[in-house]
C-alpha cells in the first residue's frame, strides 16, 4: 500500500498507508465515535467540507451495501481510520470500503495513530487539514492548506441542495403535503416521512417563502446540511417568513436555522458533536434518549427568546438539543431521530410532527 500523510492546521503530522483513491483532498478534521454506520456516515451530506476519523479501530468489516446510503454519494471530503479491514464479511455486502472509496475519488487514510489524532482534536478543537497519497512535501501541503476556508462562516449547502422542485414519490390522495427544504436531507428523513403517510415534495434551499406557500404545504420541513448556519442568510430570511403560516420542524442545520429565524444566535462547538451514543434528555418526560449525531454548531442558550422553550438538553455538555415555539407548532432537534446510523430512541418525534400537521390541517 501507498504512502499517505495527514498535515493538520497546527502543523501536526500523521503518516500512514493510502486506501480508497490516490489523490489529495483537504477539509475540517472531525471525529465520529460510531462504533459502525460507516457507509450511512460517509454518505451524509452534513459532512461536506469534512475528512472524517472513526474512533473506533477496525472499518470496513462489513463491506458496502446498495442500501445504507443517505444520499447519491460520499460526501465527506476524506476518511481516517486506525485499521481498514482488508476483507468484508455480511450477507448484504457487495462492495469492499476500499473499493468504494475509489469509485467515488475519495482518499483514504490507516494505519496512524487514531487515539492522538482525536485528542489533539478534542483539546484543541478541530481544525482544517490536508490528506495528500501524491504530494509528500511538508511544505507544499502547508501552502495549500493556508489556502483553505475556516468552517466558521461557510455556507456549503447549494454544493448539496437539489437545483429543481421534485416529488419523492406520487401523491396520494387525502395524504398531508410537507414541503422539504433540502439542504443536504438524508434519505431516510424521506422515507420516515413516507411511512408516516406523506405526500412530500422537496424543493431546492433557495426556494423563496412564496414559492414555497405556493405549493399549499400542510407541513415545512428544514433539513439537516453543511456549513455554518449562520451564513446561510437567505434560508434564515425564508423561515421567518414562514413562521405561524405553516407547522415547522427543523433537523440538525435546520434546527439551528429555526433557532436563527426566531431570534437565537448560534456559535461553532470546539470539536462538535459526532457519534451513535449521545445521551440526550427530554425535558417533557425525563426520558433519556441515546441519540446520533453529527454536527458542529449550537444554539446559545441564553439567546433563546422567551416564546419559544427548550425541550431537550445533551447530558455530557448541557448544550440545547431541542425547541419547541410556545404559541405556533414549530418544533426543531439537534440530534439525528431518524437515527441511520444509531439507535431509534427518538423516532416518535416524527410522529409528534405529523400528528401536529394533521390537527393544524383540520383546524
Amino acid at each position: 500500500m501507498k504512502k499517505a500523510i495527514l498535515l493538520l492546521k497546527n502543523g501536526e503530522v500523521f503518516v500512514g498507508r493510502n486506501f480508497g483513491y490516490e489523490g489529495e483532498t483537504s477539509g475540517e478534521v472531525v471525529f465520529n465515535t460510531s462504533m459502525t454506520g460507516y457507509q450511512e456516515i460517509l454518505t451524509d451530506p452534513s459532512y461536506t467540507g469534512q475528512i472524517v476519523t472513526m474512533t473506533y479501530p477496525l472499518i470496513g468489516n462489513y463491506g458496502i451495501n446498495d442500501e445504507d446510503v443517505e444520499s447519491s454519494k460520499i460526501q465527506a471530503s476524506g476518511f481516517v481510520v486506525r485499521e481498514a479491514s482488508s476483507i468484508y464479511s455480511n450477507w448484504r455486502g457487495k462492495l469492499s470500503l476500499q473499493d468504494y472509496l475509489k469509485q467515488n475519488k475519495v482518499v483514504g487514510i490507516e494505519g496512524i495513530d487514531t487515539r492522538k489524532l482525536t485528542r489533539i482534536l478534542r483539546i484543541k478543537g478541530a481544525m482544517n487539514g490536508i490528506l495528500s497519497a501524491i504530494d509528500f512535501d511538508i511544505n507544499s501541503l502547508k501552502a495549500k492548506l493556508d489556502k483553505v476556508p475556516d468552517m466558521a462562516g461557510l455556507d456549503l449547502v447549494p454544493e448539496v441542495s437539489i437545483k429543481e422542485p421534485k416529488q419523492y414519490k406520487p401523491f396520494v390522495k387525502g395524504n398531508p403535503h410537507i414541503v422539504v427544504i433540502d439542504a443536504g436531507v438524508k434519505l431516510n428523513i424521506l422515507r420516515l416521512f413516507d411511512e408516516r403517510g406523506a405526500n412530500i415534495t422537496l424543493v431546492p434551499a433557495n426556494y423563496s417563502y412564496e414559492q414555497i406557500l405556493n405549493l399549499k404545504p400542510d407541513g415545512f420541513f428544514i433539513s439537516n446540511g453543511p456549513g455554518d448556519p449562520a451564513a446561510i442568510h437567505y434560508l434564515i430570511k425564508t423561515i421567518k417568513n414562514l413562521i405561524g403560516k405553516v407547522p415547522m420542524f427543523g433537523i440538525c442545520l435546520g434546527h439551528q436555522l429555526l433557532g436563527l429565524a426566531l431570534g437565537a444566535k448560534t456559535y461553532k462547538l470546539k470539536f462538535g458533536h459526532r457519534g451513535a451514543n449521545q445521551p440526550v434528555k427530554n425535558l417533557k418526560t425525563g426520558v433519556i434518549e441515546i441519540t446520533s449525531q453529527n454536527h458542529g454548531f449550537s444554539i446559545v442558550e441564553n439567546t433563546i427568546p422567551d416564546d419559544v422553550e427548550v425541550t431537550h438538553m445533551n447530558l455530557n455538555d448541557n448544550t440545547i438539543e431541542g425547541i419547541k415555539h410556545k404559541k405556533y407548532p414549530i418544533m426543531s432537534v439537534q440530534y439525528h431521530p431518524e437515527s441511520s446510523p444509531g439507535p431509534h430512541d427518538s423516532l416518535y418525534l416524527f410522529d409528534e410532527f405529523m400528528k401536529m400537521v394533521r390537527e393544524n390541517s383540520s383546524k
